[in-house]
Parts: structure tokens; C-alpha cells; sequence
């Protein structure tokens, strides 16, 4: 059956704030056999039962529904992740995606990510501490400002530039990590000041579980919303490439949006 946007807005609909806490979404650690990825957000999601707790066959409306219940993510916003999310799936028409499928390297994981070993080196779906580590050296106040999170994100990627003899980062992947940078900050910071506690920031990708304290947001996170949050990052940017950040960019870089219109999703 065909699954379009506009159906899939008609879900998010029905769904009031009060169900991001209901009972069946407390956060529990993944079982050796789930699938994990890159991705502490969607990692996070699954760990507290928005997605499949096993992390496998995501389908558009599956993935929708946990954005909009956990983060009140609009369902463009939706509808531009699953567009991503499904090309690393390698199977021919494929109609779902698993966490561990966004692994494969250079399609949507990167080199220089915050909390990742490069795959050249090693696994790039598990946190490394010596990577978090020297994201963290960033961050010296209480608050991370903007300034302190564009500054990390570009020392990650000079760092792997530096020590990666196999470093890539086409302007598609460049442009998704503005993107992972401004999620963040809008998810659990404030959307204005682009700010977040350092504390909240630790927690999250330590322990891929919502925060102590932390509440889905009133107002809901559209694709521009947070595509005016990277092209903010990357203004704050003071090194590499400045072209700015394409509204559109989290879907063209990796479809040509042909999913839409096939009649078996």
C-alpha cells in the first residue's frame, strides 16, 4: 500500500504530547542481537520503545510516528529522514530500513563525527571515549553555546583529516553534520539561543536516553527549523567550506524522492 506524506500527516494528527510519556516507552539497553547505528538519536528512540526496541525494519509511517511522539518532529521533517534513512538499506526496493544499515560508510555516517571512531579504524556505530573526549575539550562552561558546538564539529573534522588516510566528506555528508550539530541543539537546548547544558549533552550520547528532567517539546521541529539551525552552525563556522545549508539538502543528497511514488510502501 502506498504511504504519502499527507497520510502519513494524517497519523501525526491523532497524537497528543501526553503520549511521548506513556507507560511502554521507559528507556531499557539494547539486547546484544538489536541493531544499533551512527546515530545516538535514532539509537535513543529505539532504546526507549518509539522505534522497534530490536532497532530493525523501519518503515516510513513507523519512523514518523516516533518522531512525532518523542520529539514532536513534523512530518516533512519525517517524511526527509526516512528519504535518507532508506538508501542505506542495501536491498533493492527496499520499503524499510535497520539502525545497523545507516553504518554503511559514506552514505549517511561520516568521517569526523563528535563520538565516533572514523571507519577506516574501527567500529563506527559504538561511542569512543577518546573521540567523545576530545569533542568534550570544547566545551569548557556549564552551557555549550553556539560558537563552542560549531567549533567542536569543525576540529572533529580537521582532526580526521589529519589522521585518516582514507578522509572523505563530499558537501552532501558535510552538510548532514551542520544538520546533526543543529538536532541537538534544538532537541534538548534552547531553539533560540542555540544553547544546551553540557550536562544534557554528555548524558544523551553517553547513555542514548532522554535526559533527567527533559520534555518533549510544545512546539513542533519542522525541516526548516532545523535546516536555519545548521545554516546557523555553519555560519558560526570559521573554518572550511561556507556555502550554506539547502532546506532540502537532508532529502536531494541522498534521493530523488522517487520513494514517494512507489506503490509498494
Amino acid at each position: 500500500m502506498k504511504t504519502s506524506l499527507l497520510a502519513i500527516s494524517a497519523a501525526v494528527v491523532a497524537i497528543t504530547p501526553a503520549q511521548a510519556n506513556t507507560p511502554g516507552n521507559e528507556w531499557s539497553p539494547p539486547a546484544p542481537s538489536d541493531a544499533r547505528g551512527p546515530c545516538p538519536g535514532l539509537n535513543t528512540l529505539a532504546n526507549h520503545g518509539f522505534l522497534p526496541r530490536d532497532g530493525r525494519d523501519i518503515d516510513a509511517a513507523t519512523l514518523s510516528r516516533a518522531l512525532a511522539t518523542s520529539l514532536n518532529a513534523d512530518p516533512r521533517l519525517a517524511g526527509a529522514f526516512f528519504a535518507s534513512a532508506i538508501t542505506t538499506n542495501p536491498a533493492s526496493n527496499a520499503t524499510t530500513f535497520s539502525l545497523s544499515d545507516l553504518t554503511r560508510h559514506n552514505i549517511l555516517e561520516h568521517d569526523g563525527s563528535l563520538s565516533r571512531q572514523d571507519a577506516h579504524f574501527a567500529r563506527a556505530d559504538l561511542l569512543d571515549p577518546s573521540i567523545f573526549a576530545e569533542t568534550l575539550s570544547h566545551f569548557p562552561d556549564p552551557v555549550i553555546d553556539l560558537a563552542q558546538a560549531a567549533r567542536a564539529r569543525q576540529a572533529r573534522i580537521d582532526a580526521s583529516s589529519r589522521t585518516n588516510p582514507e578522509f572523505a566528506l563530499s558537501d552532501v555528508l558535510r552538510n548532514n553534520s551542520f544538520l546533526e550539530t543543529a538536532i541537538y541543539l534544538i532537541a534538548f537546548g534552547d531553539r533560540e539561543a542555540a544553547t544546551i547544558p553540557k550536562e544534557t549533552f554528555v548524558y544523551f550520547f553517553e547513555n542514548e536516553r532522554f535526559p533527567p528532567g527533559w520534555e518533549r517539546a510544545e512546539k513542533a521541529i519542522t525541516l526548516d527549523e532545523l535546516t536555519q539551525m545548521a545554516g546557523r552552525v555553519a555560519k558560526a563556522t570559521t573554518t572550511g567550506p561556507a556555502s550554506p545549508v539547502d532546506a532540502e539538502s537532508l532529502v536531494a543528497g541522498h534521493s530523488d524522492n522517487s520513494w514517494q511514488d512507489r506503490d509498494d510502501l
